[in-house]
């Protein structure tokens, strides 16, 4: 089944927040959507923690890439 809407959140060393982001997604009573994390060449744990949630639900995908900034980050998760 194709999700309704997607969720894109671009990610620049947010090691320190972005597992209450996942978490606040994951906790909705609504479950047709998918969640499009997009890891812009962070140097903290963010990437680690993108991964770990990746594994546990499949419809959270991770693209990664160097820095670009935030509207080239923007736009590959709209792509």
């Amino acid at each position: 089944m194709n999700p309704f809407f997607s969720i894109i959140i671009p990610c620049f060393n947010q090691g320190n927040y972005i597992k209450d982001a996942i978490e606040s997604i994951l906790s909705q009573d609504y479950d047709n959507w998918e969640l499009i994390l997009v890891n812009d060449g962070s140097s903290d744990n963010t990437l680690d923690i993108i991964s770990l949630y990746k594994e546990k639900d499949p419809r959270i995908i991770l693209i990664s890439h160097e820095n670009k900034g935030l509207s080239y980050s923007r736009n590959a998760g709209i792509n």
